[in-house]
This record gives structure tokens, sequence and C-alpha cells, in this order.
């Protein structure tokens, strides 16, 4: 077992520089212990404010170096400390978070290394997975709300295409066709390919008739890959993510992804659209004493592969303006590299674990992950590389908004289970909670498809919503302000409040609750 100081005043006036800078007095996420010289210096505790967590973070660090259990960590204090947290599970091993841990010699060990009081404890958690496919209470968004911006990075569009897309939403909402599933769409982009749809088609302006078949097909294939789960109702309520136990600690919510790890570009961007209409529905709250809810952003590289411009400005848009509305969002991967320069410059948390350097793609990786540090009493390149399972670089905000000197650190143990709990006790889980008569059934109502499929002789325009039931302004500059083409449009309803320019972001719609 390394060496401990006992007392701060012992500590090297190197280490005792950067433990003053983690010396915080209000209400705190306790990371780990400091390491100095290949020392664990138990008395010098690395934290993070809690205030702070709203400010964005980064975990990163090479696979196996203990990412997840970082999570875990930090997921359970923020529960304990009354705040909920959104965790995607992308190998189904944190489900674990439920259950109290198992204490062995190994956590004997960690917990004597940092002065940690370990307590085996289980935290109240929600368990969700998309579509239902998985162990979970069933996600869905409906085509309407997800938009076509986020649409157009499932289907892998390019950017006419995407603007197109936009066209074929803002035709829908115009003529009252309601997208709530693929079907629905697949059903008006058919009747404008159509022979008696190709006058609709010429009255949109700016989408050929080639396009629209390219649409079509996408959406054709996309639901032969069983993708038709994931779209539909009752749409998730994203406000269910904000709740708290019976006694007062934070909701941990969980989402399944292992069924469906092999559809990259489907979770991550169902991801978004969770943090995208969260956004959209919370008030501005400004600077909190706690957050509202800490999202933890996994496997964060596959969002922003092949997204176009429009979804990379959204993104850093959403990232920037949602930390007044009381959410942390923290991203998940392996470098910072794969993250934007313009996201990665809001992440002001870091939890950076140990990196490999085995080739020269590494080598660079390396020298640009430690260019992304402050400067440090460190020798960084070296440090990445010899970090051991369970220990992270670490800077965060102090409570005033400053950065604080990097921090090698030993992290703590989890306190709950370090691995999935079992399938049937997930199970019961599920069925026993108060959402899943809420959300377990999919409902099929009347939307667009029905309505062209039994159209008979009307036309589109003979299907509008009744003259005495006033259409949304809003919904229709929403769905189509996602694309470039309609950007003067945008600028014309300046004048709205905040809340509906920002559902401009992803083209979303408005929530019909």
């Amino acid at each position: 077992m390394p060496e401990a100081k006992p007392a701060s005043g012992a500590l090297p006036r190197e280490a005792l520089e950067i433990a003053s800078g983690y010396a915080f007095t209000g209400p705190a996420l306790d990371l780990g212990a400091l390491l100095w010289d290949g020392v664990c210096l138990a008395d010098a505790q690395v934290r993070i404010p809690l205030p702070m967590l709203n400010r964005h973070g980064l975990v990163a660090g090479a696979t196996g170096t203990g990412k997840t259990k970082t999570l875990q960590l930090i997921a359970e204090q923020l529960s304990a400390q009354g705040v909920p947290v959104f965790l995607a599970d992308i190998k189904g091993d944190v489900s674990g978070v439920s259950a109290p841990g198992v204490q062995n010699a190994r956590v004997r060990a960690r917990a004597a290394d940092v002065h940690q009081e370990w307590v085996a404890t289980g935290f109240p958690a929600e368990f969700y997975a998309l579509g239902g496919i998985g162990h979970g209470i069933p996600v869905r968004a409906t085509v309407t709300s997800f938009g076509p911006v986020l649409l157009s990075k499932v289907l892998q569009l390019n950017q006419t295409q995407e603007q197109s897309l936009g066209l074929i939403f803002h035709y829908a909402d115009q003529k009252g066709l309601e997208l709530v599933d693929l079907k629905d769409l697949r059903a008006v982009v058919a009747f404008l390919t159509s022979d008696e749809g190709k006058g609709e088609l010429k009255g949109i302006g700016g989408l050929s008739t080639a396009t629209a078949g390219v649409i079509l097909r996408s959406l054709t294939a996309f639901e032969a890959q069983g993708m038709a789960d994931f779209f539909g109702e009752p749409e998730f309520d994203t406000a269910e993510l904000l709740r708290t136990a019976d006694d007062g600690r934070g909701l941990v919510s969980v989402l399944e992804l292992a069924a469906v790890q092999d559809r990259p570009q489907l979770f991550s961007t169902f991801l978004m659209w969770l943090l995208a209409d969260l956004f959209h529905d919370l008030p501005e709250v400004g600077d909190v004493d706690r957050p509202k809810l800490v999202f933890f952003f996994d496997e964060a590289h596959l969002l922003f592969h092949g997204a176009s411009k429009a979804f990379l400005d959204s993104i850093t848009q959403t990232v920037r303006l949602i930390r007044s509305k009381g959410v942390g969002v923290f991203f998940v991967t392996q470098t910072p590299k794969d993250v934007p320069a313009d996201v990665l410059a809001q992440l002001g948390n870091r939890v950076q674990h140990a990196l490999r350097a085995f080739t020269p793609d590494d080598h660079k990786a390396l020298k640009a992950t430690v260019k992304t540090f402050p400067d440090s009493a460190y020798d960084l390149e070296e440090l990445l590389t010899g970090l051991g399972t369970g220990e992270a670089v670490v800077t965060v905000l102090s409570e005033k908004g400053a950065p604080t000197p990097v921090a090698a650190t030993r992290l703590r143990a989890p306190e709950s289970l370090m691995g999935p709990v079992d399938a049937g006790v997930l199970d019961a889980a599920v069925k026993t909670s108060a959402l899943h008569g809420r959300y377990a059934q999919a409902v099929d109502r009347e939307s667009a498809y029905e309505k062209l499929s039994s159209r008979g002789a009307k036309g589109p325009d003979e299907m509008k919503a009744p003259a005495g039931k006033p259409k949304e302004d809003p919904s229709v500059v929403e769905q189509v302000v996602g694309s470039g083409m309609f950007k003067s449009l945008a600028r014309s309803v300046g004048t709205q409040i905040g809340r509906e320019i920002t559902r401009s972001l992803f083209g979303t719609a408005r929530r019909r609750r």
C-alpha cells in the first residue's frame, strides 16, 4: 500500500499548493486523494464543488482505465446530495448503481488508501430502454418532436437532403399531417413522389423528385433494420429525469443501450434529443446551488462523427446555453480530441484517465490532450501514460469559477455494485415502476399515414385541421428553421420568446402535453 502522509502540513510544497486549490468550504463531491511523486497523500482530498457541476465536464481515458466507475462514483454522490442523474449504459454494467456494493480486499485497500469511509449503498434508480428493446421502460419520440436535423443525422443524409427533409416536415405541418411514427413520414414522402402528389411537391419549392426519392429509400431501409420501434407514442416526457426519491435523494435514470450498441448513430442522436428536449422545456434559472440534473453522455465521439455543420452548431449552442437552466452535461469518451473545440472549451471539469501511446497516432493524441490542461507541476505526458486503473488527472472549476491546479488523483471506490444487477431483479424493478403503465404499451392513433391512406378523393388541402382549431405558428418555424434555407425566416421571428427560438436549434417541435 502506498505511503500516506499523516497531515496536510507535512505535504511537499508543490503538493500543498495543489491541495489548497481543492479546499472548498461549500458542498462538494469527493473524488479521491492526491498523488504526488508516486505517493497517495490521503489527507489531500480532491473534490468538485456541487454548484460547479452545471458547468459541464469531460471524463476521458483509454478502454479499461476506469471511466465507468468514475461515472458511478460521481452519480452516487450527486444522488446522495439530492441531484438527479442521467446515465447512458452502453455496455450494460451501470445498473449496479441501484444495489449495495460488495466489500472485498481491493475495495478495502482503496478506501484505506484515500481515507474513504466506505459503506455499501444502493441508490434509487429508474431503468429505461430505447423503444423497449432491452430491459427498461420504453423511451420513444414522435417523428415530429425528433425533428428534421436529428433525423437527418440518424438517416445519414447529406446537407442538401437534410434541407429537403426540413421542407417535407414543413409541408406536413402546414397540411395538418401529424408525423407520429416512421410510417407517417414515409407516407408523406411517398405521396409527394406519387403522380397525385407531384403538384404538391412543386409547391414546396427547392425539393426535387430525386432527392425526395432518396429520402424515401433511406426511410424504408431504416425501417427494414428494425428501427420503427424507437418512434411513436406515448412519447417519453424528459421531465421524468428530474425526479427525486421519497427520501430526498436524486433519482438515477439509467438508459440501457447494450441491446442497440450496434446502432451508434441512432442511440447517440437519441441522447441528443433527450438533452435538446430538456433544454427546450426548462426555464432559465441562472446560477444555482445545485444542478437540476447532471447528464452523462457516454461514447460521445459517436455523436460528433459524421455530423453536419448545422448539427454541430446546434450541439455547441445547446451545451453553451443549457447551463443557465441548471443542467450539467458530462461527455465521456477516450480523448479530448473526440470532442469539437467549441464544445470542449465549455467543459470546465475534467477527469482524464490513462492514455495509451503505442502508435504515432496515439502519441499525437497524447500531446494534444496535454495541451488542453492548464500549466502543471507534473510532467503530464509521462503521468498520463503511467496512471493505473482508477487513477486520473483532475482539474475542475473552483467555487469562484476559476480552474483548479492539475491534480493526479487516486479515485474513491463506488459504494454501489460495480457491475450489472441480475436480469430478473432488473425486470422486476421495471415492472413495478410507476412509469411502466404510462409508457409500456405503444399507441398508434390516427396521424399522417391514416389520413393519407383514407383520403379518397380528398386532397391534402382538404385534410387541414378544422378552422376552429388554431394552428401554432412556432411549430411551423420550429420544424424548418434547422435548415439553412430558412435562416431568414428564423430572423424574422426574432422577437418571439426565447423558448420558441431555442426550439429551432434542432428543428424539434413543441411537445403536445
